[in-house]
């Protein structure tokens, strides 16, 4: 027989109160990766292209990962000229051809390294993590609001006005124009102690917004009163959002108002030269249906340009449609861009009508960003109500705003707006420069947006994997057919 004496002691039983926690393993949420390898793997190769500089990504595939690719790629400032896509079995082998801003292969290390620990680390980093760090931020960072609603000119500047007659300092500012509709996102702080607003106080402002929004010169119908809205912004919390995030957000509000269906009665016809080119920089987008493969092909041409692929990529993924082979290449300032892609369900594109939404989507989403006419640079020290300034003097001297974009860098305020006459003259590039006076002590340059490219019977043959796809299926067919 075993005899066991417990000795409780005053001591011994205080020891057994202190070790009352369980253990965590710090090294076990690193254990999927020892096991399987890194969840993501990203190789930089100068050395293949003479042109450009190779990005290679492996990584086990997620809905939406390729969208995060192309974003990080995008905050970087880097063009992407050339892509192979290739996510499909649960796995992610993408290529990109990527340049700087000058058009150069990326040389400097330091932009290298963060490539690879940007990709790299996507997904990796735990939602636990993330959500600590939007936490310990959130205090301390400004207040976003979004609106949308039926543009007219000078809405823009009255919309800066009010948030200076309300005590608002604009820490930056997103704002797009496309076929009668804005959508703005814009980040504000307290002008007397730069803090957080707090919340009764910006319902107050949404409130305001909202009547200018409404004050159009006629009564607005029903359906025109819904698209006036003015909210918190659908953003991540508790910090300032990438550029992409910001742009992702502009895509997402105007599609909310529906600005890709344009009723015909208002679509002009090509009348005039410029008419024309107008007709010529449209996109050429078809779809069709690979009906052995249950993919939906989607074929893009257009004029290149860059962050192209980030507005094409983004507006199909918030469709809800994967993307599961795609071939992307520019040449000659022309792009040429094949998506194979199924809904979120597994389905092919079936309907006419369904195809058709998504042409005119992709068809906005590539024109929202191109503005025919000036683009005007200004950087001044930022103060309470400088946007009000600029933007009243541009809409006094008959300039509508079409895009804006407005960021604070230290004690300065950068601004870039693209601006058209109201009457649909020609902007007189030294009259803006005049205006200059009237802005105060500010910095400005001007640029005339170049007209569009159009292609030439020489260009180079795109890759395209449909093709490829279609020759292999014949190839089969024909061998089946001669066996039988």
């Amino acid at each position: 027989m075993l005899f066991l004496l417990l000795n409780y002691s005053p001591n011994n039983i205080s020891r057994m109160n202190k070790v009352c926690s369980p253990y965590f393993d710090p090294d076990f949420d690193s254990l999927p990766e020892r096991i399987y390898g890194p969840a993501c793997r990203v190789n930089i190769d100068n050395e293949s292209s003479q042109d450009s500089t190779v990005v290679k990504i492996d990584s086990v595939n997620k809905q939406g990962l390729l969208l995060e690719v192309v974003q990080a790629l995008t905050d970087m400032n880097l063009t992407i000229s050339k892509g192979y896509i290739s996510c499909d079995a649960g796995w992610f082998m993408d290529v990109f051809h990527v340049k700087d801003e000058r058009g150069n292969k990326i040389t400097d290390q330091r932009v290298i390294n963060y490539i690879q620990q940007d990709i790299g680390s996507n997904g990796i980093t735990s939602p636990k993590a993330k959500a600590l760090t939007n936490l310990e931020s959130q205090a301390n960072e400004p207040k976003a609001i979004e609106m949308t609603g039926k543009d007219r000119p000078g809405l823009f500047s009255e919309i800066s006005a009010v948030l200076a007659d309300l005590g608002c300092n604009i820490i930056e500012a997103h704002a797009w124009s496309h076929n009668a509709h804005l959508a703005c996102v814009v980040y504000i702080s307290d002008k007397s102690t730069d803090t957080p607003i707090d919340d009764h106080r910006l319902h107050a402002i949404e409130d305001h917004l909202t009547t200018v929004l409404r004050a159009t010169s006629s009564a607005a119908t029903e359906e025109h009163a819904n698209q006036q809205e003015v909210k918190p912004a659908g953003l991540p919390k508790g910090q300032l959002c990438t550029t992409t995030k910001v742009e992702r957000r502009l895509h997402q509000l105007m599609v909310s108002v529906r600005d890709f269906d344009v009723p015909v009665q208002h679509k002009r016809s090509p009348t005039s030269a410029a008419d024309s080119d107008e007709e010529d920089r449209k996109a050429s987008i078809s779809i069709e249906s690979c009906i052995e493969k249950g993919y939906s092909i989607v074929t893009i041409q257009c004029k290149d340009r860059r962050r192209l692929m980030f507005d094409t990529v983004c507006t199909l993924t918030d469709m809800q449609y994967v993307i599961f082979h795609a071939s992307i290449d520019s040449y000659g300032g022309y792009a040429y861009q094949e998506y194979f892609i199924r809904h979120a369900d597994g389905c092919a594109l079936n309907t006419e009508s369904e195809k058709d939404k998504v042409i005119k989507c992709l068809e906005a989403a590539i024109e929202r960003r191109v503005c025919e006419g000036v683009r005007l640079e200004l950087c001044a020290y930022n103060r309470v109500g400088l946007l009000s300034d600029i933007t009243r003097v541009l809409r006094e001297n008959g300039l509508a705003v079409l895009r804006a974009d407005v960021a604070t860098r230290g004690e300065k305020s950068v601004n870039a707006f693209y601006v058209r006459d109201i009457s649909g003259n020609n902007v007189d590039l030294d009259f803006i420069k005049s205006m200059k006076r009237e802005m105060g002590e500010i910095d400005l340059s001007v640029m005339e947006e170049t007209t569009n490219y159009r292609p030439t019977s020489t260009e180079r043959p795109k890759f395209s994997i449909g093709e490829m796809l279609k020759s292999q299926i014949e190839r089969f067919s024909h061998s089946f057919v001669a066996i039988k």
